[in-house]
């Protein structure tokens, strides 16, 4: 067995050697044909590795441009939510705008100014160069959007004391007597010197009396605290009422009082039922009205109430 073993190896080796001898052969007798041969296969390999780079960067690409994509969808995304913001603010400030003109109407009402002095509806002036929208970055439209709300917020701090000096200005006005102290009367009595009721000898008045029947409501003629609630001598069942300004008013001979001192109470409201207690031939309602503690003439605070008829025209009457 080992010598058929040697034999056919001897054998693969004397083909082996006479491949060689026939390929160097060939290769002496035509040398082109075989560097032509290296060059195909060199050339087929080339090819071969040039596809394969040429399919990966063609993935690559592919992979870029997905993520370009994405970019331009986010950012178009985002672009839409801030057009979307600016747009929701825009209305925002539109809304803010009308009620600064609201505010600026009631006020100009309230402060009765002339006519055509401030008018809230009239459009904003505005001017300048055209520019096309395109023009404007997003990061200038945000920048004039500040502006524009630190204007408005400017405006409506500038209106909020406004509409506060009007209104205490406002309580000022309703802290005046303005009115008379009973509904649907008249004055028996006028203000200045009158016959005395009790003895008939000259007399100074210091106030106006009103008809009123007894429980007849007796009401404040301006806004202020009770600085006064009791009985007094003369006056009978007496309320004072000081409103804070140097004005006084006083509600005499009543029947009751249904304040106390230290009440704060409104222009109309009850302060007393009318009665005819204290110095008095009967029921009415004695008014008085001092200024910074002087005495002072009723008639010039109430005007020509609706309703208030005039009596005892022929009676002498102090300014």
């Amino acid at each position: 067995m080992a010598l058929v073993r040697r034999i056919k190896l001897k054998s693969y080796e004397t083909r082996f050697e006479r491949s060689v001898r026939r390929f160097r052969d060939f290769s002496e007798e035509r040398p082109f044909i075989v560097l032509g041969a290296v060059l195909g296969i060199g050339l087929l390999s080339g090819i071969g590795t040039g596809a394969a780079l040429g399919m990966v960067s063609n993935v690559r690409l592919q992979a870029k441009v997905q993520q370009q994509r994405a970019e331009l969808e986010h950012i178009r995304g985002t672009s839409k939510a801030q057009v979307n913001a600016l747009a929701a603010r825009l209305g925002e400030l539109q809304a803010q705008a009308n009620r600064l003109n609201a505010l600026g109407a009631r006020l100009t009402e309230m402060g009765k100014l002339g006519n055509g002095e401030f008018n809230f509806e009239a459009p904003v002036g505005v001017g300048g160069p055209e520019t096309p929208a395109n023009d404007m970055p997003v990061q200038d439209l945000k920048e004039s959007l500040g502006q524009l709300e630190q204007q408005f917020s400017s405006s409506g701090q500038q209106l909020s004391v406004l509409a506060s000096l009007l209104f205490n200005n406002q309580l000022e006005q309703n802290a005046v007597p303005s009115r008379a102290p009973v509904r649907n009367s008249y004055i028996t009595s006028n203000f200045g010197r009158r016959a005395d009721p009790f003895n008939g000898g000259v007399a100074e008045h210091k106030g106006v009396d009103f008809h009123a029947s007894v429980g007849s409501s007796v009401m404040a003629v301006a806004d202020g605290v009770v600085s006064y609630a009791g009985y007094r001598n003369g006056y009978g069942n007496v309320v004072d009422v000081d409103h804070s300004n140097g004005y006084l008013t006083r509600y005499a001979h009543n029947s009751r009082l249904t304040v106390k001192v230290g009440d704060l109470v409104r222009t109309g409201q009850e302060v007393a039922k009318a009665g005819s207690s204290g110095r008095s031939t009967g029921a009415h309602v004695h008014f008085e009205v001092w200024k910074d503690g002087v005495v002072m003439n009723p008639i010039k605070f109430l005007g020509n109430p609706r309703g208030l008829q005039w009596a005892s025209t022929n009676m002498v009457e102090r300014q």
